[in-house]
C-alpha cells in the first residue's frame, strides 16, 4: 500500500479561529522562549469543540460515551464524499438531494457531506448554515454508518434569535447510535479521487464530549 496524496481538512487554530456562539476563543500566548529558557513553549487555552473537531456522543447524552472511550475504528476509514450542490443558507440536506449519489456509501464508510459552505468561514454567514435532515441520518444509520462530517459549523440548524427553537435532532440520532460527528471540516472540494482513506483521529482527552482533529483525507494505492 502506498500514499500517493494527502489533503489536509482542518482549518488553522489562532486566536480568530471562528467558534459556536459562546464557546471559548482560542487563546495562544508564548510561556517559555529560548532567549530566557533555552527552549519555545506555548500556552494553549480552547474549547473542545474549537477549530475542526470531533464530538462524542457525550456532547449531548450524558449515559453515552466520551471521546475516549470511542473505539479508534470509527475516527479512520476508508470514506464517502456526497456532493450537495449549490445550497442555500438553512437549507436541508436530504436523500432526494442527494439521489444516486448515496448508491456508493458501503456499511462502515465515514460519510462526508460537501456543502461547500466553508468558504463563508469567519463571516456571520457561517452561521445560517445547511444542516442534514434527520430521515437522512436514520437511513445511513441503518446501513451501518457510524461517522459523519461535514465543512459548517454544525451537522444540525444552528439556532439564532431568529431560529430559536431547532433543536439538534441529527446530534442525539448519533450520540444514540454510538456514532461520530466531525464538525468544521474544509477543503473537501480537493478530493478529487475516489474512496479516500480519512482520518478524523481526536487528541486523547479523558472523559470529555470531544476533541480538536487534524483532519486529512489520503488517496492510496494497493
Amino acid at each position: 500500500m502506498k500514499i500517493v496524496r494527502v489533503v489536509d481538512l482542518s482549518h488553522p487554530i489562532t486566536a480568530e479561529t471562528q467558534v459556536y456562539p459562546g464557546d471559548p476563543v482560542p487563546h495562544i500566548e508564548q510561556h517559555s522562549t529560548i532567549e530566557r529558557d533555552g527552549f519555545n513553549l506555548m500556552s494553549i487555552s480552547m474549547g473542545s469543540q474549537s477549530g475542526t473537531h470531533v464530538d462524542a456522543p457525550f456532547h449531548f447524552d450524558h449515559d453515552t460515551k466520551r471521546i475516549d472511550e470511542l473505539p479508534l475504528p470509527l475516527f479512520v476509514g476508508p470514506a464517502t464524499v456526497l456532493d450537495c450542490g449549490q445550497l442555500a443558507p438553512r437549507q436541508a440536506i436530504t436523500a432526494e438531494l442527494l439521489g444516486a449519489q448515496l448508491n456508493k456509501v458501503q456499511t462502515g464508510d465515514i460519510v462526508l457531506f460537501k456543502t461547500l459552505w466553508s468558504q463563508h468561514y469567519g463571516t456571520d454567514e457561517y452561521f445560517n448554515n445547511p444542516y442534514i435532515d434527520a430521515a437522512l441520518v436514520r437511513d445511513l444509520l441503518d446501513r451501518g454508518v457510524l461517522t459523519f462530517g461535514l465543512d459548517a459549523i454544525n451537522i444540525d440548524e444552528t439556532p439564532d434569535d431568529e431560529h430559536p427553537g431547532v433543536g439538534f435532532p441529527v446530534h442525539h440520532l448519533i450520540a444514540n447510535a454510538g456514532g461520530v460527528i466531525c464538525e468544521n471540516l474544509t477543503n473537501l472540494e480537493a478530493i478529487y479521487f475516489d474512496r479516500p482513506v480519512v482520518s478524523l483521529l481526536p487528541m486523547k482527552f479523558i472523559g470529555i464530549d470531544g476533541a480538536p482533529v487534524r483532519a486529512v483525507a489520503m488517496e492510496v494505492e494497493s
